[in-house]
């Protein structure tokens, strides 16, 4: 049986397909990154000697990335609001703009990764390596997943805006939940390994 898309709210769920199927997604995701972090909290607990987070890592990058991230959110939140007002223009403008901060995101990572590198701090040097760069690497992998859906529908996506405006800023409304997800993972990361 296929269902079929709509933009409606469902009567036995009071969502619409895309927000029920983007629901439970998070759900998983919350399931994977909650083992992680339940690993992370059982190699502290168990391990003798922790580093903090604070003697180690570049505190102040990762400070400028959580706030480059909360504003990416709010970027988010105003290319959909953009569109609930019919201004498409703004919606390109706020949603390039989202997509320019995941980058930046990126690039400040790839720089603190870099500076590790060449001290010779691998994922392989220690479990709070290990740790270090399997959370970071995998929320990395997350936000390129957000690049390219935001840049798909920054692009030739945004063609539906003129066939359907209604399923195309539901569209949008999904991958902005997804993108906040994203984000509140890193408001996780970012104290439990940067500031513990």
């Amino acid at each position: 049986m296929q269902i079929p898309h709509t933009v409606e709210l469902r009567p036995d769920t009071g969502l619409f397909n895309a927000k029920l199927g983007i629901w439970l997604f998070l759900a998983s995701e919350v399931m994977l990154f909650g083992a992680l972090f339940s690993s992370l909290v059982l190699l502290r607990v168990g391990s003798e000697h922790w580093p903090h987070g604070w003697e180690i890592l570049n505190v102040p990058l990762a400070t400028l990335n959580t706030a480059v991230l909360i504003t990416s959110s709010v970027t988010m939140v105003m290319s959909w609001a953009s569109l609930k007002m019919h201004e498409f223009g703004k919606y390109k403008m706020y949603m390039g703009a989202t997509i320019l901060l995941a980058f930046v995101f990126l690039i400040v990572k790839a720089f603190e990764y870099g500076h590790k590198f060449e001290l010779g701090h691998f994922p392989s040097t220690d479990n709070f390596y290990a740790t270090y760069f399997t959370m970071t690497g995998l929320h990395g992998l997350h936000v390129i997943g957000g690049i390219i859906v935001n840049a798909y529908f920054w692009g030739p996506g945004s063609k539906m805006w003129k066939t359907d405006p209604e399923r195309f800023t539901n569209r949008i409304e999904i991958a902005g939940l997804y993108w906040h997800f994203v984000d509140l993972v890193w408001i996780f990361l970012f104290p439990i390994l940067y500031l513990l």
